[in-house]
């Protein structure tokens, strides 16, 4: 599963299959061959690895990257020093991994952050020490609407946002049961998205809502039904939407429905384990590049995990998001005043001033701004599950949903318009 290990075998397979010519050559930062030696520089990073799952490939990826700035020059010849905790998905865990990396640590920055808790836990704590959080697998809503964190993922609201405008416009989808985790700043949050989105357009959604410490996916099917929905929208983590797509095959409603899904059922290991009745009949929607567009930056990610990480680092969405915010992070430090690259207050500065970063793994433009909401990855891709993978059924498209007008106005103000 995307949260397990299944993954980093079947993704390490694929990118094998795309051939290593392409990703032997690996950019990092000053890209000049020369390790740095100067006084480090430290960045933290908190991920959750216990149950739920693992989301600890966000900082693998990032920490990756730094090694490799590290061995080209670091930061104007200074090395990153990154550290990071496990919050092991306990609130009292991640509160504490905060206080080690912000108030006990001169931490200038966190990167690669990855968790349901710590940002419901840290986002006040990140904003009264003054420090800026370059997150990369976010999933609450304390992660998009709050001033010091930033994400390179999208988290279920926009992914969702993005399956049911796909279902609506090219599925003729008119009510959207939307079967969420009962959890306010995630599934509520999401779920409420999706209904105003569909409302606007005419339709309508129904949040069905389902325990996430005793999910029971038979009465979630059942009442999904019942709302009189033509489409199951399956706003879930992948361990249970497999299992409400078991449930249904058990029922056979395959046909009787239409079936969408956020970023967690883009997983390697998801064809084979939905099985051939599934196939050609599940859309995901892909909030970074699908691993077969493979752009340069997508194989430069593959490489610079290949000679600077582990051979188990997964190779997935967080993966690709933990490199991104690596990657942006170092290119705001390099613009910054050499004397300055100790300054919480100086760095927090340089990542509200990023604007304009690209990269074929996003669809958009990467910025941050001084606001008290962050949420600049808002397009992506869909995808359909079919045997042996996944086929793109729709390119780079942005999402259309109330909920982003101030994000729209942020971005024209930043002239990203």
């Amino acid at each position: 599963m995307r949260y397990g290990k299944t993954l980093r075998m079947a993704a390490a397979v694929l990118l094998a299959s795309l051939g290593t010519q392409a990703m032997a050559d690996v950019s990092c930062g000053l890209n000049n061959g020369q390790a740095a030696t100067g006084a480090p520089i430290i960045v933290g990073g908190i991920y959750g690895d216990a149950a739920p799952g693992d989301w600890s490939s966000s900082t693998d990826s990032a920490a990756a990257y730094f090694r490799c700035v590290n061995a080209n020059g670091g930061i104007n010849g200074r090395p990153i020093d990154y550290r990071v905790e496990n919050d092991q998905w306990n609130p009292e865990a991640a509160a504490q991994a905060a206080a080690l990396l912000v108030n006990d640590t001169p931490t200038v920055a966190m990167v690669g952050n990855g968790s349901f808790i710590e940002m419901a836990v840290n986002a006040n704590t990140y904003e009264q020490a003054g420090i800026m959080v370059m997150a990369s697998a976010c999933a609450i809503s304390e992660c998009f609407e709050t001033p010091n964190i930033v994400s390179t993922n999208q988290g279920p609201l926009p992914s969702n946002l993005g399956a049911a405008q796909y279902a609506q416009e090219e599925l003729g989808a008119q009510h959207i049961a939307c079967i969420g985790l009962n959890i306010p700043d995630n599934g509520v949050w999401s779920c409420q998205a999706v209904q105003d989105f569909m409302r606007s357009r005419g339709g309508d959604a129904t949040a069905v809502l389902i325990n996430p410490g005793a999910p029971d996916v038979n009465s979630a099917l059942l009442e999904a039904m019942a709302s009189g929905a033509d489409t199951i929208l399956i706003n879930q983590p992948a361990g249970i939407a497999l299992a409400i797509l078991s449930a249904a095959e058990e029922q056979d409603l395959r046909d009787q429905y239409d079936w969408i899904a956020p970023t967690p059922l883009y997983d390697l290991s998801v064809p084979a384990a939905v099985g051939e009745y599934w196939w050609g009949h599940i859309y995901v929607n892909a909030e970074l590049a699908p691993l077969q567009v493979n752009g340069p930056d997508a194989q430069n990610w593959a490489a610079v995990l290949d000679q600077y990480g582990r051979a188990d680092d997964p190779r997935d969405t967080f993966g690709q998001a933990g490199y991104l915010s690596a990657r942006f992070f170092v290119q705001a430090m390099l613009q910054m005043d050499p004397a300055q690259l100790d300054d919480r207050a100086a760095v927090g500065a340089a990542i509200r001033g990023i604007s304009g970063y690209t990269s074929d793994l996003m669809c958009g433009p990467y910025y941050v701004g001084d606001a008290d909401f962050h949420m600049p990855n808002h397009a992506g891709y869909m995808v359909k599950i079919v045997e042996g993978g996944f086929e793109i059924v729709r390119d780079c498209y942005e999402y259309d949903s109330p909920y982003f007008a101030p994000h729209i106005a942020l971005e024209t103000a930043l002239g990203l318009r």
